[in-house]
Parts: structure tokens; C-alpha cells; sequence
């Protein structure tokens, strides 16, 4: 196998997985990625779910950073001197399925090779929080594992051929596992050990870069790590499921909003300035059939909070974007409703700070950032999703949206394959 190439560089790795006679089932172990998981409530139902739920590793409890930090890397420990966990015996590539449905993603689990070409190889999309990275790196670096993969997408020829030709002979043998996970996807996974087979799939990546799908935080956290180890280590690679949409499509998403702070009836009042507000009728699919229908026209937001009800704020001045949003950016950039909705709508007319994890939390989930701002007596601000293909235009560019404007999916269920750093 190459060792280095001008593209993509995808290396097998000894696996590390859940012993199935060691635990429950492996769909009570499993967890969405740790930013997906809403707290306390999904945090609680994980733990409960399994006493070896993968979350007790990306989100451990306790006080301080570094307690939690240590807590993860014992429990690891522990788990892997029990035989709850364990490493295949050979190093693999891993192909990666989820079904649900007509919804059907197939990709490739391995180790990508970080460089200092990295930035041209691997194009992020959005802005990171450096306290999340932070958080992230002390985590990996304490239990010296990369505990989840992120998502990375790649443009192929939408053929059967290189990786994705491989990817479709593996899906015929018998699986190493298969589960369902409660949300209702279907997950299998397969080894490839051959040595020709990871080769064909080695050429293939190397003419090709990638878009951070989902794991900006954790890519981030990838690049810092291996700046503090003198090559060659293994921290020279991350855990990566890289997938080809021009075979298998992702759906796009949005990240809702929750503001902690501000109730609802302050966020309307302020907001009655500067955008067009008007009440829409619930329930909750039908007012974002509203959010969809005022974004086809220009920027929208639906809010909703304590009262029950749902608002719309669309038609903003144009004299206050001309103000509040920077201009050296492509016209794309500035019309996004992330940018409007940082820039003028947070930065301007509320005076939020979006670095303060006390005044706003990112959601995925639509309905529990709702149930959350009712129960709590914030604001949801529920965002409608960005196209593909402007998020990838613009990371051609070099030009990054503002933090958690998307939501790539479906996202890997992390607990079904680990990399430790300490035997790879």
C-alpha cells in the first residue's frame, strides 16, 4: 500500500468492538454522536438503556473536565480488561450500512491520514466552538482513543467501480453485526482484511478530497492532537466514515437554536423592529411547513417558547443586513439564514453571544428543542435546512458558514466500531 499520495489516505485498523456475549444487545449500547444526544433527558435514557452504553464514554459524568476525562479512560480500561470490548484480530477497513426505509447509506469506516495537506484534502464547512474542541481533546487524549467516527462525504462517479465496487461485493457475505437501533435504522458492518481489496479502495480515495459532513469539533480536535506528537504516532490518524453521495445521497438538515435566556415574548418584542412577525398555526409539522414555504422567498425563522404558540419572522430590513453583515463574503454566505441569524438577529437585535453555552444551546432535534423551550423558558429559533450543493460550493471556496448551520445525516451510531491509540 502507498504510503502517502496526493488525496485521500484511508488505512485499515484493528477494530475495537462490543462483545456480544458481554452485553444485553448491541442496540442498547450504541448512542447518536455526543453532540446529537439532547441532556439530561437523552443522556439518562442511554445510561439506563445498557450499564455499557457507549455514552458513558463520549459524555461521561462528573464535576470538572478532567475528572470526566479520567472517569472515560478508566471506564475504557476497565471495559477492555472484561472483555466488554475487544480488538479484531486483524487490521480492516469497515464497511458501514444504515437503512431505514427508502433511506439506504453505505461507507467506509477507517483511519484517515492527517497532514499538512489536510486543509486542501478535507474541506470543513463551519466555523468550531474552541471550547468544544478543548472539551473533545482532552477527552480523546486521556482515554487515547478516538471514540466515534466522523462523517466525511466524497463526489465519485456514481458507478460500481474502485471503493464503491468493493463496498458492494462485502455487502453479500454475512456481516460481522446487524442491529436496530430505536430510531428505526437497520445497522451492519463488514470487515475488509484483504489486502488487494483495501489497495483498490486506497488508489480510488487518493484522487479524491472530502467535505466534513459531520465532526467539525472533532476534526478540529484531530489536527490539534497530532501537532503535540512527533510523527510517526498513531495520532497521525482519525476515525473517519467516509461515504460517496454520488452513490448513496445524504439528507441535509438544520440545527435548531435554543436561547436559554430570553423568553419569548422579549424575543418577539425586539424582533417586531426589524422582520415581518406574524403568528402561524401548529402543530409543530404544520408551522414548519410555514418556516419552509417563507424560506423559498428570502430568510425565515420560526420561533416558539413558554406560550404554545409558533411565530414567524421573515422579510428582514434590508437596511439592518447591509449594516450588521459583513460584505467580503460571496453573496451565498451573506443570504444564508445562519449568517442573518448570527450576525443581525443574535449579534444586533438580541445581544446574545454565540460563544456562551449558557445563553444558547445547538439542537438537532426539532421537536425537543421545542419541548425544551417550553419547559424551560427560552426561545427555540427552528431553522430550515441549507442545500447540499451550496455547503459544497462554498467549502470549494474556502469559505466556512457559521457554526452549526447544517446537519448531514444519517449520522454513524457511535459504540459499533473504536480505535485505540494505544494499539494501532
Amino acid at each position: 500500500m502507498n504510503t502517502a499520495g496526493d488525496g485521500l489516505d484511508l488505512r485499515p485498523f484493528h477494530g475495537v468492538r462490543y462483545v456480544p456475549e458481554r452485553i444485553g444487545s448491541l442496540a442498547a449500547v450504541t448512542s447518536p454522536p455526543y453532540d446529537v444526544v439532547v441532556r439530561p433527558d437523552g443522556l439518562l435514557h442511554l445510561e439506563s438503556a445498557d450499564p455499557h452504553n457507549i455514552v458513558r464514554l463520549i459524555l461521561p459524568q462528573a464535576t470538572e473536565p478532567q475528572e470526566r476525562n479520567d472517569l472515560a479512560a478508566a471506564t475504557l480500561d476497565l471495559w477492555l480488561a472484561e472483555g466488554v470490548l475487544a480488538p479484531d484480530p486483524e487490521p480492516a477497513l469497515y464497511v458501514y450500512e444504515q437503512r431505514n426505509g427508502d433511506m439506504l447509506q453505505r461507507g467506509l469506516i477507517g483511519a484517515l491520514r492527517l497532514s499538512d495537506a489536510s486543509e486542501g484534502l478535507v474541506l470543513p464547512h463551519e466555523d468550531v466552538m474552541p471550547h468544544v474542541v478543548e472539551d473533545r481533546a482532552g477527552l480523546m487524549r486521556t482515554a487515547a482513543a478516538n471514540l466515534e467516527p466522523l462523517l466525511l462525504t466524497y463526489r465519485g462517479n456514481g458507478s460500481a467501480t474502485g471503493a464503491t465496487a468493493v463496498i458492494e461485493r462485502a455487502v453479500h457475505r454475512p456481516p460481522l453485526l446487524a442491529t436496530t437501533t430505536e430510531d428505526g435504522y437497520s445497522h451492519r458492518l463488514w470487515s475488509i482484511t484483504d489486502p488487494a481489496e483495501q489497495q483498490q479502495i486506497h488508489s480510488d480515495l487518493a484522487a479524491h478530497q472530502a467535505l466534513i459532513a459531520d465532526g467539525h469539533h472533532r476534526w478540529a480536535t484531530y489536527l490539534r492532537l497530532r501537532t503535540e506528537h512527533v510523527s510517526p504516532t498513531p495520532w497521525d490518524y482519525g476515525l473517519v466514515l467516509l461515504v460517496d453521495t454520488a452513490r448513496y445521497p445524504l439528507r441535509v438538515r438544520a440545527i435548531h437554536r435554543l436561547l436559554n435566556r430570553l423568553p419569548i415574548d422579549q424575543a418577539l418584542a425586539t424582533a417586531r423592529a426589524h422582520f415581518r412577525v406574524r403568528e402561524v398555526p401548529g402543530p409543530l409539522p404544520q408551522a414548519m411547513e410555514a418556516l419552509a414555504e417563507a424560506a423559498a422567498g428570502g430568510n425565515a425563522f420560526l420561533l416558539t417558547g413558554r406560550d404554545d404558540t409558533y411565530h414567524l419572522l421573515d422579510r428582514p430590513d434590508p437596511a439592518l443586513l447591509h449594516r450588521t453583515i459583513p460584505t467580503d463574503r460571496p453573496e451565498a454566505w451573506r443570504t444564508l439564514d445562519a449568517t442573518v441569524l448570527h450576525s443581525t438577529l443574535l449579534g444586533h437585535v438580541w445581544g446574545i453571544p454565540e460563544d456562551s453555552p449558557a445563553d444558547i444551546a445547538y439542537i438537532h432535534d426539532t421537536q425537543a428543542t421545542v419541548e425544551k423551550a417550553r419547559r424551560d423558558g427560552g426561545t427555540a429559533v427552528l431553522m430550515h435546512p441549507v442545500r447540499e450543493e451550496v455547503v459544497r460550493e462554498l467549502a470549494r471556496q474556502g469559505v466556512t458558514m457559521p457554526r452549526k448551520s447544517t446537519s448531514f445525516g444519517p449520522k454513524p451510531a457511535t459504540g459499533l466500531v473504536l480505535r485505540t491509540l494505544t494499539d494501532d
